[in-house]
């Protein structure tokens, strides 16, 4: 049966039918005989009746989380995902086809991926990786799925303003849940963003190590994907079980911008033949990386090295019941490095017809095959925080047993979590030689002050130190690093029960010598409170904590989720969630 709105009506005898009102038919985990049966009820718990989850952000040496709520059986959200199908493109194009086919999970996840972001189809989300976001929300600044889709509704289902990959996956777990498919959201650690279809992100240096925009590749620092649960009677039963579907909008596929259902097992094995979007997924979590130097003077491009275990690490989600992040990236590839997982690789490259095609982009033998007569690490000494002045160490080591001299040109550049550069934020060069086999450090300091202007509300930073040997080829080093928000404390006071008030505290102190503005709390949490609360907090002086109290009615009993998101003029989204036994 197609899942939807039925109208059920009895008619007794020859009289005519008396209606009985409607009722809404939805997926069945918890029925063997559905296409989407869990047989875990743990699982089904958490993939489809949890409304609170952890998103997984930061980068791959410095994993970070946050919550979400997704709030799928809040007031009008069922009436929406069932509004969200009927404005999506296949139901204008064929409204017949489409609904006949609506007993097709697979189907509807393609549909569903198309339809939360706002490309082609004036879906829910319209997406903003430009750094300015004038006009809409900061994509940091949402803390659950029901405000953006309650303002698709309330707009006249104009895409709101804005999101970013985790804004995306999250709003289709939302919707997903909501309508019975078991869904999760997944983070890709180092994601690579291949445009092109040739299993390698390229990525282009000046002479000065400033991190070039060129090409359509690129690495992220983290992705936020979904997995849905269902099975591939189109594929066979190996291939069941969990689905990558991806809302970002980031290739078409099919003319338009959705993606998946990709099988997760055919992703892992290199069946990158196989329906839907195989091949960008697989790239996703095993491209090559080749970094080169590129001169604009002459157009000419030059190998500075290239790594195959660089992308797809440390790939996240929320535990079962906890919230925990569990490591799922061996059911993504086999261990990096091993030989199986090479020999996945060249069976991919084979069916997308790369191994006999010559590459006029690729790297020549010579190219790939050169070593490095030094090595070099960007390490972290002290704590990255926002506020603070950061301490990093340059760590360069002689390979060689002759003495090298090294030109070593750096940058620190704000980006976004995407590594798109955005502001130069400091500059240095540095000439030393290096004794035979020998290791030194050289000290990097970067002020508080020199930072805080350029940083965007990713708190993303991207190292680089080019480093030019004499007659030897060129090094490069480069860290991508994340500075952690102060923290915020929330305090339940007393006992909550339903139906009864009870007060909740939250606490912060300003780190900084500077006083802090224009300071907003807002707070959303499923049968906690309605809506989302949004509380203006007077200027904090230099050191100075404030404490706001407000109150919350609770509506359902048992373990439930209190979001708080803090902002003011010098820290953007300041987030923190705490467990309320109602």
């Amino acid at each position: 049966a197609v899942i939807g709105r039925y109208k059920l009506s009895v008619q007794i005898g020859s009289s005519s039918p008396a209606s009985l009102g409607t009722f809404v038919l939805l997926f069945n985990p918890w029925s063997s005989g559905d296409d989407v049966f869990m047989p875990n009820k743990a699982e089904c718990e958490e993939y489809v009746l949890e409304e609170f989850g952890i998103i997984f952000a930061g980068n791959k040496n410095h994993i970070s989380s946050f919550g979400w709520n997704f709030g799928q059986f809040q007031g009008d959200i069922l009436n929406i995902c069932l509004s969200i199908m009927d404005r999506s493109l296949y139901y204008r194009q064929d409204p017949v086809t489409d609904v006949s086919l609506r007993h097709d999970p697979r189907y509807l996840g393609r549909v569903l991926s198309a339809m939360v972001n706002a490309n082609d189809d004036q879906g829910v989300v319209l997406g903003n990786w430009s750094g300015k976001y004038e006009g809409g929300k900061n994509p940091s600044s949402w803390t659950g799925s029901g405000e953006i889709l309650q303002s698709w509704k309330k707009s006249g289902f104009k895409p709101v303003k804005y999101g970013q990959c985790w804004v995306f996956a999250a709003v289709l777990t939302t919707v997903l849940r909501c309508l019975g498919i078991p869904t999760r959201t997944i983070t890709n650690f180092s994601s690579a963003h291949d445009a092109d279809e040739n299993l390698r992100v390229d990525e282009f240096y000046d002479a000065d190590g400033n991190h070039l925009e060129r090409g359509a590749d690129s690495i992220w620092n983290f992705h936020v994907w979904n997995e849905s649960w269902f099975t591939r009677k189109d594929l066979g039963p190996s291939y069941s079980g969990w689905q990558v579907l991806d809302a970002t909008p980031q290739e078409q596929s099919g003319g338009i911008y959705q993606c998946g259902p990709a099988s997760r097992y055919a992703i892992k094995e290199g069946e990158v033949d196989l329906d839907y979007d195989c091949p960008f997924v697989f790239a996703e979590v095993n491209a090559d990386c080749m970094y080169w130097n590129y001169d604009s003077a002459t157009g000419k491009k030059t190998l500075i090295f290239s790594k195959s275990t660089e992308i797809g690490v440390s790939i996240s989600t929320k535990a079962v019941g906890r919230d925990d992040r569990v490591d799922v990236t061996s059911d993504y590839k086999y261990e990096e490095g091993s030989a199986k997982e090479r020999d996945i690789f060249k069976k991919a490259r084979k069916k997308l017809g790369l191994e006999d095609k010559f590459d006029p982009t690729a790297p020549t033998q010579e190219e790939a095959e050169q070593k490095p007569d030094i090595s070099g690490k960007f390490k972290v000494a002290g704590s990255l925080e926002v506020g603070k002045d950061l301490n990093l160490l340059l760590v360069l080591e002689n390979l060689q047993s002759d003495a090298k001299t090294v030109n070593v040109n750096m940058t620190a550049w704000s980006t976004l979590y995407t590594r798109r550069p955005i502001n130069v934020i400091w500059k240095d060069s540095i000439s030393v030689t290096l004794a035979p086999k020998e290791e030194k450090q050289f000290p990097i300091k970067i002020k508080y002050p020199e930072y805080q202007q350029q940083l965007t509300t990713d708190k993303t930073i991207q190292l680089t130190a080019l480093c030019h040997v004499e007659d030897g080829i060129q090094v490069l080093v480069q860290r991508n690093i994340t500075l952690d928000n102060p923290a915020i404390d929330i305090q339940v006071l007393g006992e909550a029960k339903v139906n009864k008030e009870v007060v909740v505290e939250v606490a912060f102190t300003n780190p900084i010598n500077t006083e802090v503005k224009d300071c907003v709390l807002q707070v959303e949490g499923s049968d906690l409170l309605q809506g989302i609360l949004e509380l203006r907090i007077p200027p904090l002086k230099a050191s100075e904590k404030s404490s706001t109290k407000f109150k919350l009615i609770p509506s359902e009993a048992g373990p439930k989720h209190l979001l708080v998101n803090f902002s003011c003029d010098k820290f953007a989204d300041i987030k923190t969630f705490k467990t309320v036994n109602v």
